[in-house]
Order: structure tokens, then sequence, then C-alpha cells
């Protein structure tokens, strides 16, 4: 009789187990990321082994192995991912042979990329752009439909619960232009965005359906800019020791690039876009750092936790080689390593843009919080 009550229940539970999970399925069956270092999980590491596992530092707070990332823990897409209840999105070099696991995701994002073709860079002195531009990642996706969905009922049906997101990028081609002045950095823009544009156009015509295009973050608070550009004139900086001419040419790419979106929301009405304000969801941490966990001196809280020398705790020296240090809490400050965040910063970063305000619109409600 146990034995019977005992199967009973087993049974009872492993139906209405898969009834609940059936009926409330996840938000999004995969997601599909383009971008740079900021969402890169292990494309330029793949390239880069030697280097990346020499520099210990980048797996410190939560992966404790050699993760990819060019953070001390997760990315904004891995705690996206997370929220969405989808396993950390494996990077595309990485996949040997394909298995289940790509039907929930993919990373094309490839660190020191840029929206515009690497051909554009090819003539200035002193610069190495990677070749693994914005569209070298969309062939990358179009070479691996084929493994994802085999017809275009298939592949329709799969991308229209799947989430595509186009960026952050651009940042690299501001940042291999850094020796222009602000007015020719801003001749460059509209090439940006065509170029950004270019690309979500052709993933909707590939089956996408909701994609995210998200601004760029505030760069004159950025501390490789701020360690590089240092100003003797007070004017040049804002109260929050952040550069105003930076600021102002991301705010234009931004303005640029969310009227690009209309453009395309009027080409493919049927298309979901949704914005991330990456700059004023990672602004408000320069303007009420201890409001968020970090430390309250304005300061101290524009430099990198790992670095070398001079005001900023950054120069040439790359995070984890001889003559650097690490901060004693990573958690405290934004800046990790002068380019890139602090995992605590990418996590109020994704808060932000999974439980409001700063996705336009939002996105499906996520069904776990960010912790």
């Amino acid at each position: 009789m146990k034995i019977f009550i005992l199967f009973g229940i087993t049974f009872a539970c492993g139906f209405f187990g898969n009834f609940i999970s059936n009926a409330n399925p996840l938000p999004y069956e995969a997601i599909f990321n383009f971008g740079d270092s900021t969402s890169d999980t292990g494309n330029a590491a793949f390239d880069h082994l030697n280097v990346m596992e020499k520099l210990i530092p980048y797996r410190s707070t939560y992966f404790k192995h050699p993760s990819g990332r060019q953070s001390n823990g997760r990315l904004i897409i891995d705690f996206i991912a997370e929220a969405y209840g989808l396993p950390f999105l494996p990077a595309y070099k990485n996949i040997t042979k394909i298995p289940d696991d790509i039907k929930k995701g993919v990373n094309f994002a490839y660190a020191g990329s840029t929206a515009l073709d690497v051909k554009y860079f090819s003539g200035i002195s002193g610069v190495s752009a990677p070749k693994e531009s914005l569209d070298v990642q969309f062939d990358w996706f179009k070479k691996l439909k084929p493994d994802l969905c085999k017809s275009k009922e298939e592949c329709d049906s799969f991308f229209k619960n799947s989430l595509f997101i186009v960026g952050e990028i651009g940042g690299n081609d501001i940042f291999y232009h850094l020796s222009k002045t602000i007015i020719e950095l801003r001749e460059k823009v509209p090439l940006m965005v065509e170029s950004i544009k270019n690309t979500t156009n052709a993933l909707i015509e590939e089956g996408a359906v909701e994609l995210v295009v998200p601004g760029n973050f505030p760069m004159g608070c950025n501390t490789d800019i701020l360690s590089k550009k240092i100003s003797q004139k007070k004017e040049d900086y804002d109260e929050f020791g952040c550069l105003i001419a930076y600021n102002t040419l991301i705010e234009y790419f931004n303005e640029q690039l969310k009227k690009s979106i209309e453009t395309i929301k009027q080409k493919h009405p049927q298309a979901k876009i949704v914005y991330f304000d990456y700059y004023n969801d990672a602004k408000r941490l320069y303007q009420t750092p201890q409001q968020y966990g970090f430390i309250s001196d304005k300061v101290e809280i524009l430099k990198a936790c790992c670095g070398g020398s001079g005001p900023y705790h950054h120069d040439e020296y790359w995070c984890g080689t001889p003559n650097t240090t690490v901060c004693s809490d990573p958690s405290k400050l934004i800046n990790w390593d002068g380019p890139h965040f602090t995992e605590a910063a990418y996590k109020q970063i994704a808060k932000g843009l999974i439980e409001g305000p700063f996705a336009y619109p939002s996105l499906k409600p996520a069904p776990f919080k960010i912790a």
C-alpha cells in the first residue's frame, strides 16, 4: 500500500510539475548578444587565452577561474540571463560542438570590437582594432543559424520568443579616436549609428522580433578617458568630476541612436525595439554612489579598483600585470580596470534595466530578482 501511495505522490508531483512548467514558460527561450568587452563572455579570451589566464584579478570575485570577462565578476548580460532563468551565454568561439545549450542563447560580443568595419581603422596610426566588428558578429550569427533552426517556420517561431541585444557598441570607435577633437568625433557618430541600425534591421529580416539597442555609457566619467584626457581647467569637469565634453558627445550619440530606432520601427512595425538607457543608468552611480553601496568620496569613486599609478589609479599597465594593485573591496568602487565597470556596478546597471526605469519600453517581466 505504501508503495502505491508513494507512486501516486511521485506521479502527481511529476505531472503537476510538468503542467506548471509548461503553463509558465520562461519569458524568453534564448538571448543572442552582440557587442564589445562590456558584454564579451569569452570570445576575445579564446583568441588570447595565454594572456587572460595570467590576469588573476579578472576572476577574483565570482567565477574563481578564467571566465573570459573583462571585469572581476559578472557582466550586465550575465545578470540579465540569470533574471530570465537562462544560463550564462556561451561565447560563440567556445562552441566546439553544437550542444542543446545554444538553443538558450549565444554571445557574439568581442572585446575591443567596433560598430564601424575594421577596414575603417586600418589607416589610423597606432590603432589595432580587432577584425571582429559588429558586421562580423552578425555573420557569425548567420553561420550558426542552421544549427539553431532548420526551416523558416521553425526559425520564426524560435526567434519570436528570443531576445536579441545589439550592443552596447560604439565605445571603442571613440576610444580609437581619442587623438581627435570632440568636433571630429561628432562627425563619426552618424557612421557608427548607421552600422548599428543596419545590423538591427538585418536581424529583424532574419526573424528577430524583440530587440534591445542600448545607448552608450557616460564616457566622461570613464576612468580610462579621465586618466588620458586630464585637464587643468576646472570648467572642463562637472560637479561629479566627469569630463563634460565627452559626456555631451555621448548624449549626442544616444540621441542619434534613438532617432535611428524610430526609423527601424517605421520600417518594421511588427518588431519591438527596446532602448537601454545605459547613460543615465550608469551616471546615477556617480551622482549618489553611497545610495548604491559604493564609497561616497567624489575623488575615490572615479578611480579604478585594479590598476597602476596616477590620480585615477590607472596608467599604461594592464590590471593583473606587474606594477598594478587591486583595491581591498571591489564592491565599493564603480570602475574595475580603467575601461570597464566592477561586477557591483554592472549589477546595479542591470537592475535599472530589468526592474526599471532605464528600459524603454520595458522588457517582459523577469521571473527572478537580481540579488
